[in-house]
């Protein structure tokens, strides 16, 4: 459970303890553990609509920072979802397979999509928008480039 401060534009909330891939409205969250877990943002869902299926890539597999981790189907299209970081996956939440919704319902709890393990960490990390100021000016420009209203 997310429990620290959140900028929030366009409605939606953007935790600040996050890593954000802007272009693309996923986020990584680091773990004790040395992995991440990488969802997508509220931002993003706001402007994608409904998540009807969630098919994440399978444990073993390696991901490219801004490659494919995943696809996810909305109301109208197939949509590749791209990674924040690199590495490989290490666990899926298997809970998104009946419950697809928990992606819009609680996208920085139960609704991530996996773990991965960062195989290119500090170079992936430079080119995330890290930090309260950072994220609130990177997601401000996002969503008026992507036309969501931001009053």
């Amino acid at each position: 459970m997310h429990r620290g401060g959140a900028v929030l534009i366009a409605g939606a909330e953007l935790p600040d303890d996050l890593w954000y891939w802007i272009d693309d409205q996923t986020w990584a969250r680091p773990l004790d553990d040395g992995t991440v877990r990488v969802g997508i943002t509220a931002l993003g869902l706001k402007a994608s609509g409904d998540i009807y299926m969630c098919r994440p890539k399978s444990v073993g597999s390696v991901v490219e920072q801004g490659r494919s981790l995943g696809v996810v189907e909305l109301s109208k299209s197939i949509v590749s979802v791209k990674s924040p970081l690199s590495g490989t996956v290490t666990r899926v939440n298997e809970a998104l397979d009946e419950r697809p919704e928990l992606v819009h319902q609680s996208p920085y709890d139960v609704g991530w999509l996996v773990e991965l393990a960062p195989s290119e960490l500090d170079a992936d990390k430079g080119r995330l928008a890290i930090g309260e100021l950072a994220v609130a000016e990177a997601m401000q420009r996002w969503a008026w480039l992507n036309q969501l209203d931001t009053a």
